[in-house]
């Protein structure tokens, strides 16, 4: 379900909600040479998959026109309902993001008055009345045609939003604090009234004294009888007696929140029962 052009989301009329798709690309060398580890694909995997979306790819990528612009074409050939880009929108010479947009979508850079109005007043704001609004910071105002600015909170960037063949594009800062900022107060509002029901519910146990391979035909048996369940197992190290300690992750997706709830809980007991005697088990949260 892509949002209308307005950006106002719609719900459908008639239609099962369906679930969400989502893309990540994040620009920046720092992340390719070790410099920066990439905490923002990560806080937004969590966010999407608390708000019932899919995160089907994260692509990272180096600042250069052609592999930014090669990324988001990738992403946007697959049809997501969202594509995020993370990173380049700041004033310095490598920020390219914008303009690789520009590039690929073949629309001219141009200045956005309410971006600028924006970053007129947040500058006001820090430095006073004498500010100027200089070519580098002016070039943060400079969208693709066709653009609208969703507003940073906590930055002096707005982030431009782009509906691009049923995609919305948005391009959010690298700077953690202002990404998850304008996330919460402008992306995830339309992510919620989007129309899409679905929601994941999950469970983990903590297993200690069972090896992995051990585990691995009871994780079959489960699976099969309780289809809508996926279950995977995370190793988490090995005790002082040398036994195994195994979180089991147990995860299930739909519409129905009471009727994903019974059946994940179903799934869980069934996997308590086949794990009597043959391993400790604890559960790490609630249901």
């Amino acid at each position: 379900m892509s949002i209308p052009e307005d950006g106002k989301p719609r719900s459908p009329q008639g239609l099962h909600a369906k679930q969400l798709i989502f893309e990540i690309v994040a620009i920046g060398n720092e992340l390719l040479i070790g410099k920066t580890l990439d905490t923002n694909s990560h806080w937004l995997a969590v966010q999407i998959s608390e708000l019932g979306g899919v995160l089907r790819q994260i692509t990272t990528v180096r600042d250069r026109h052609e592999e930014i612009g090669s990324a988001i074409s990738g992403a946007l050939s697959r049809h997501p309902d969202f594509l995020l880009t993370l990173g380049g929108l700041g004033p310095t010479h490598d920020d390219i993001t914008l303009s690789s947009i520009s590039r690929l979508l073949k629309r001219r850079l141009v200045l956005n008055p309410k971006a600028v109005e924006f970053l007129r007043s947040r500058y006001l704001t820090r430095f006073g009345p004498h500010v100027k609004l200089t070519p580098p910071r002016l070039k943060m105002a400079r969208f693709p045609a066709g653009a609208t600015p969703l507003p940073n909170p906590v930055g002096t960037a707005p982030a431009p939003r782009l509906v691009v063949r049923g995609t919305t594009l948005i391009a959010l800062p690298g700077v953690p604090k202002e990404m998850r900022a304008i996330f919460r107060s402008s992306v995830k509002p339309m992510i919620e009234g989007s129309g899409s029901a679905y929601e994941f519910h999950e469970h983990s146990l903590l297993l200690r004294g069972i090896p992995e391979s051990s585990l691995s035909p009871l994780i079959d048996e489960v699976m099969r009888k309780h289809r809508l369940v996926f279950i995977k197992s995370h190793p988490r190290g090995i005790e002082k007696d040398g036994s195994a300690r195994i979180e089991l992750h147990f995860r299930i997706g739909g519409t129905s929140r009471d009727k994903l709830v019974t059946e994940l809980k179903l799934a869980v007991a069934l996997m308590r029962r086949r794990l009597r005697g043959k391993a400790i088990v604890r559960d790490l949260d609630p249901f």
